[in-house]
């Protein structure tokens, strides 16, 4: 259920809003949970097929997020090539992407989050990806992302625009949606967010 959680402005600031949405999501039952994944992914799908995606970045799920697992399948089932982030061993703030299947090993990165193990073999350039399916703690109505405050996504995500690719969709639980997000000049607004129950779309033509 979409909370619309209003933001006043003794309480809109990052750290409250991420500890509000959070702890929404993390009250999910492992049945809301579930249904809201599988939900989610039929929903993504579908647009997905719309946009003719093949080639398709998203994320494991960590921290209360809306389970990708079921979307990874069905990808897996119509023939679609599963993307990965990984921490750039580099370059600080930065990501890659690595090809996942079945086989992919896994390891923990410094967040505690599971990512594949480097091989350069499995890696695309963010150019060469489709869509980048995006984690997020908070969106507003007009398409605003508020993610963890390490800003991966929006230095990944920075030239979307101008490239017209990959397109970014966002990926959330509908108690994830409040009314208003105050937006930093590197934010990077995303066009399509998905949840279990809608398709919101905030560009035009909208597709």
């Amino acid at each position: 259920m979409n909370t619309n959680l209003e933001v006043t402005p003794l309480a809109a600031n990052n750290s409250h809003i991420r500890q509000k949405i959070r702890a929404a999501r993390q009250r999910l039952t492992a049945e809301q949970q579930t249904k809201a994944a599988i939900a989610a992914a039929h929903n993504a799908l579908t647009q997905l097929t719309q946009h003719g995606a093949t080639k398709v970045a998203l994320y494991l799920t960590n921290d209360g997020e809306l389970d990708t697992a079921p979307l990874i399948e069905l990808l897996w089932q119509q023939g679609v090539q599963v993307y990965l982030p990984r921490l750039h061993p580099f370059s600080a703030g930065n990501l890659l992407f690595l090809r996942y299947d079945k086989t992919t090993t896994l390891e923990k990165n410094s967040l505690g989050i599971w990512e594949p193990k480097l091989d350069l073999r499995q890696m695309l350039l963010i150019h060469q990806l489709d869509v980048v399916i995006t984690p997020l703690v908070a969106f507003d109505t007009t398409g605003n992302r508020m993610g963890m405050g390490g800003g991966y996504y929006d230095r990944t995500l920075a030239n979307w625009r101008t490239d017209q690719r990959p397109l970014p969709i966002g990926y959330a639980h509908d108690c994830q949606q409040v009314d208003k997000l105050a937006k930093q000049h590197w934010d990077i607004p995303l066009p399509y967010i998905i949840t279990p129950t809608q398709y919101h779309c905030f560009t035009q033509p909208c597709r």
